[in-house]
């Protein structure tokens, strides 16, 4: 069985429930100019819906052509709506994951990953155990809650690691798209490299916090082979040296975390397995993105892998983490 972990869909008709119900949500607008965009909470509009993330006749083709079993997808980081107010935001993520979930009964070979309202960590708790209740196998949230500048190691936030350690639930952590950082503007560098110091960033924050010892239920998969973390993990122990005992084990909370294998060279896939155990490696595509992997299992099959490595990354590994 292989288990693709790393994807991104939105239901069809989530969009059109939206066009003709502008009132459902007061602080969300729609455009259609250029393609569908949304904004919220009066900001700027988001990236147009590319017609990938909705279309499941080509992403069937696509799994059936990469002989992918079960495709794990969360939504659209773009329209996460953590800029909501709370209440509003809350209902947002409900709304999203029923149509996420009317969505993927269509195609078989799709798992959808909920969304959570982490710009109140009541109610991102809240909606977590409804999600899971509801049979979504984990959930996806983003880097930066409550807008630019909110981590995840916020104090508000932690009923929501408190509830998501007492289910033992996966949580796949993804990099936003704005990473507030006016030098990533050119060359497209915000998703050659800026996606990733996101990742990194939000990542060592809760290393250091000590959030993977308080909250060790928590089956955190991150995105991206970790951004720099796995290259890093040597200064984030000198740190820890040189301030005894101010901050929580790096080494210690990153032996706890699992990754997603789009690297793009199998050099650093093996030097990831090298650092934190093949067990601790899945599959994943960042499917239908173009920064994305279309050919997800030839790293696996490039990298320097035993058959029993490979089928924990393409699949094992991910059957147990998501209770698949």
């Amino acid at each position: 069985m292989i288990v693709d972990t790393h994807a991104h869909f939105v239901p069809g008709a989530l969009l059109e429930a939206l066009k003709a119900e502008r009132r459902l949500f007061p602080s969300i607008a729609v455009t259609g100019e250029g393609g569908v965009k949304l904004a919220f909470a009066g900001g700027a509009p988001t990236r147009p819906v590319s017609p990938k993330l909705v279309d499941f006749g080509l992403r069937q083709d696509w799994l059936a052509k990469q002989k992918i079993d079960c495709q794990l997808a969360g939504g659209w980081l773009d329209m996460f709506g953590y800029e909501l107010p709370p209440e509003e935001g809350a209902d947002w993520c409900r709304f999203v994951n029923e149509h996420m979930l009317k969505a993927a009964a269509t195609l078989p070979a799709l798992r959808p990953l909920a969304c959570v309202p982490l710009q109140r960590g009541m109610l991102a708790a809240r909606v977590l155990e409804e999600a899971l209740g509801h049979g979504f196998k984990g959930i996806m949230i983003g880097t930066q809650p409550k807008g630019m500048g909110g981590t995840l190691d916020d104090p508000d936030l932690n009923p929501f690691w408190e509830t998501a350690s007492a289910k033992q639930a996966a949580v796949f952590v993804h990099p936003m798209f704005v990473c507030g950082d006016d030098r990533l503007d050119a060359y497209d560098m915000v998703n050659a490299i800026g996606r990733l110091a996101d990742t990194s960033i939000a990542m060592t924050r809760l290393l250091y916090s000590g959030h993977l010892q308080k909250y060790p239920g928590v089956k955190l998969v991150i995105s991206h082979g970790g951004g720099a973390l796995p290259y890093a993990l040597g200064r984030l122990r000198r740190n820890n040296a040189i301030h005894p005992n101010q901050y929580a084990d790096a080494v210690d909370g990153f032996r706890r975390l699992y990754f997603d294998t789009v690297l793009f060279d199998p050099r650093a896939l093996r030097f990831l397995c090298d650092l934190a155990g093949t067990d601790k490696v899945v599959l994943g595509s960042d499917h239908p993105f173009p920064i994305g992997d279309d050919d997800p299992t030839k790293i696996v099959a490039q990298t320097a892998l035993s058959d029993a490595e490979q089928r924990q990354i393409l699949g094992e590994t991910a059957k147990a983490l998501f209770h698949l």
